[in-house]
């Protein structure tokens, strides 16, 4: 019977390079002698963890050192999940993981053969062992195998052309985005220890605490708000191709955070927001789809947004309020009307985005009559046409 134990060198990317230490694993056990070994594979690879951007703290670090002593190193699917339940604590930290994972454990030379969760979503290392029925060459030299997430490829794809696997596989991603909410001053003030006005009544109730004597000096700062949101989602036949992607971005702007608000713009004005609000895309996209009566109708973009800024925009919804309009910029409607509706929109509101999906196209130009109408009260304009355009969308959000 051979051992079966294999050298592995300690260090990672970036980490410490004071001279590889060997770590022998036994059977997929780590011998006790061992221990000091252990624990620097787990500093090494926490260590990479965090200059790919994820965040861990000593008491992760900690767990993911006990849970190799449990179950060794001798087994990389052992590895991987032991470092997953105990490094990652969100969802969208899993893709981050696992390829900080292959980095780190090759260029270590472990030859780890890992099978994923989703082999169709992550990457995976294996070791070509020579025992295959194939024609290829075998050997004991280590094989890298990765699978790139089918996302990837799909990022300067036109929404127009997706099918419906690669339209789920959308949904999945922006999911996964981002948008962290802009915020603004706020009328009200917070505690803060380098604040720049004094807080008498902090400052009195913390001398009742020390016989009188006002020991500690309380100060505030001016707080901060999150910005609303709201999305104008063109919906006439035109964009229909593109809002059936458009509305799973606004689904994922609905769930991930708060102060959003969702309208539909076709021949006239409808509110999705509480439709948008179920975790199942499925379900929240039907029903929305179901609550506007003139989806994939004509559009009279300029009347429309004259019934936002009169029932929802002026009143107080777009006050100081981020305005994202998805549309292609048709319109059937007057343009003076278009123009004088966009002007008291860029006025109630913070900025004003308009997104196109046509302004991918080369040579195009915004002359359409309502588009042209629109341009001058329009703050930032952007493309829309592919999932790269939505990141720049969130970013611009985010500003």
């Amino acid at each position: 019977m051979t051992d079966s134990s294999f050298p592995l060198p300690i260090g990672g990317i970036d980490g410490p390079d004071d001279g590889p230490a060997i770590l022998h694993a036994q059977e997929g056990r780590v011998n006790i002698e061992s221990m000091p070994e252990l624990e620097r594979l787990a500093t090494g690879f926490v260590h990479c963890l965090r200059s790919g951007g994820l965040t861990v703290p000593v008491s992760m670090s900690l767990r993911f050192t006990q849970a190799l002593m449990a179950v060794g190193v001798g087994n990389g699917d052992d590895v991987y999940w032991a470092g997953r339940a105990t490094l990652v604590s969100r969802p969208e930290d899993i893709a981050m993981y696992d390829a900080m994972f292959l980095a780190f454990f090759h260029r270590n030379g472990t030859g780890f053969k890992v099978r994923f969760e989703d082999e169709a979503e992550s990457a995976s290392i294996g070791a070509d062992d020579g025992d295959g029925d194939g024609d290829g060459e075998s050997g004991d030299d280590d094989v890298l195998a990765l699978r790139y997430s089918a996302a990837e490829t799909l990022g300067e794809k036109d929404f127009a052309e997706f099918t419906r696997e690669e339209l789920y596989e959308a949904s999945k991603v922006m999911n996964k985005m981002r948008l962290q909410p802009a915020v603004r001053a706020s009328r009200r003030r917070v505690a803060a220890g380098g604040g720049d006005r004094n807080d008498l009544r902090r400052t009195v109730r913390a001398a009742m605490r020390t016989g009188g004597e006002p020991v500690l000096l309380s100060r505030t700062t001016t707080g901060t708000r999150t910005r609303r949101l709201v999305l104008l989602l063109d919906v006439s036949g035109s964009m229909e191709p593109y809002a059936r992607v458009l509305i799973r971005f606004a689904h994922a702007a609905v769930v991930a955070r708060g102060r959003v608000e969702v309208f539909g713009l076709g021949t006239r004005l409808t509110r999705m927001t509480r439709q948008l609000g179920s975790f199942d895309v499925d379900e929240a996209v039907a029903a929305a789809a179901e609550s506007v009566v003139d989806w994939s109708g004509g559009t009279r973009l300029g009347e429309a947004i004259g019934s936002f800024n009169d029932e929802w925009g002026v009143r107080g919804m777009a006050r100081g309020a981020i305005v994202v309009i998805l549309s292609d910029g048709w319109d059937r409607g007057d343009p003076d009307e278009m123009s004088l509706q966009m002007e008291r929109l860029q006025r109630t509101a913070h900025r004003v985005v308009w997104v196109n999906p046509l302004k991918a196209t080369p040579g195009y130009e915004p002359i359409a009559r309502g588009m042209a109408a629109a341009m001058p009260h329009v703050d930032t304009f952007l493309e829309g046409h592919c999932l790269d355009s939505l990141t720049a969308l969130a970013e611009a959000i985010q500003a």
